[in-house]
């Protein structure tokens, strides 16, 4: 009984499909059609009715015009009242609420377009939403080195502490991480933009990535490293594996660059004491196609928080910082992923047996020929 039910039920949505174009409820042209029609056939039974009656032509004229000016007012009513729910939220978005929506049960192009309008509305209350918060993190950030810098300052003015070498070297740190902040935030918003050029060429991986690596060696506690945040720690181990040694790819150097970099500095930030960090670069399936991987021994990343570590200002909390991190600003991992989408390849958290991988895959020459 219950699957002839759920077959009924079936075929007369077919039906129903089928008759769509019929259905004044979804079309406002078939809407005035059956408007037009039924203008047509009260006035034709009026008049009818009065060829065999007493009335006057003339009455049933009155009465037909009356009826069919009742039922396109109607019919405009219910046509037009969405369009006048529009003009009020449109009104009140322009006023920075975008909280509010069309309500709309139509079938018909008046519906279609309520809720394309919805949808446009929920994405401006989004980047309004992103924004905001965009605003509010990009202040605490600056918020913190600059308090820190003053105060360093003021004692110094003071003469609480004595300008010495240690006092400098407090103030230098926090100079440089308004800097690292301000760096970061002008990437983003070039990529953003999408003013940032893609200059992709061939080169060899082994030596490409070994000064990348040499690099990260030399800036800890005390340069910064191109692209990414400084780091302090001196007791984490970097290990580089390319297969084949002679292994070659296809990509930006310089924006490659920022990807490995900042991959870097992120795992030796969420490293134990005495950890190791090892890169891995490996052929992917396409030509000069290429597929790292930077590994850790830190905590790792739960899968629930996954999808979390590529937004801007995600900082992993408190309990995945490794030893002597200050956090960073929570923009090199962002970088990353715009550095690799400009690549048209992907990048994301794999699966590991201990700490944290994140793979890096880059198209090679099929992005170049598309």
């Amino acid at each position: 009984m219950r699957r002839w039910q759920q077959l009924l039920r079936k075929l007369w949505q077919q039906v129903w499909d089928a008759l769509r174009p019929l259905d004044p409820y979804r079309s406002v042209k078939a809407a005035l059609g059956a408007l037009v029609s039924v203008s047509v056939i009260i006035t034709t039974l009026l008049v009818f009715v009065a060829m065999h009656s007493a009335t006057e032509l003339r009455v049933i004229t009155i009465f037909s015009i009356i009826a069919s000016l009742l039922l396109t007012q109607f019919v405009a009513n219910s046509l037009t009242a969405p369009l006048g729910e529009m003009t009020d939220v449109t009104r009140s978005m322009a006023h920075g609420d975008y909280s509010r929506r069309v309500r709309s049960a139509r079938r018909d192009e008046f519906g279609d377009l309520a809720n394309a309008f919805n949808r446009m509305a929920a994405d401006l209350e989004a980047v309004d939403t992103h924004r905001k918060e965009l605003v509010a993190n990009v202040s605490h950030e600056l918020r913190t080195p600059i308090a820190a810098l003053r105060a360093v300052l003021e004692n110094v003015v003071d003469g609480v502490c004595e300008p010495d070498p240690e006092t400098m070297r407090t103030a230098l740190k926090q100079t440089e991480r308004l800097g690292r902040l301000v760096e970061h935030l002008l990437d983003l918003s070039r990529l953003d933009n999408g003013v940032v050029p893609l200059h992709a060429r061939r080169f060899e991986v082994w030596p490409y990535l070994s000064g990348v690596l040499k690099e990260a060696n030399m800036s800890r506690g005390a340069s910064t490293l191109a692209g990414s945040g400084t780091h302090t720690r001196t007791d984490v181990h970097l290990h580089l594996d390319v297969s084949p040694p002679e292994l070659t790819a296809h990509a930006d150097a310089e924006r490659l660059h920022q990807v490995v970099a900042n991959l870097i500095d992120n795992a030796i930030k969420h490293s134990p004491r005495h950890g190791r960090v090892t890169v891995h670069a490996r052929r992917g399936e396409g030509p000069e196609s290429l597929e790292l991987e930077v590994q850790d021994e830190g905590p790792g990343i739960p899968e629930s928080e996954r999808y979390r570590v590529f937004e801007r200002f995600n900082r992993g909390g408190p309990a995945a910082s490794g030893p002597g991190s200050d956090g960073g600003t929570g923009l090199g991992l962002a970088i990353a992923r715009w550095a690799v989408d400009l690549h048209g390849g992907r990048i994301g958290v794999a699966e590991s047996a201990r700490g944290c991988r994140i793979r890096v895959t880059l198209p090679g020459l099929e992005s170049a020929r598309s």
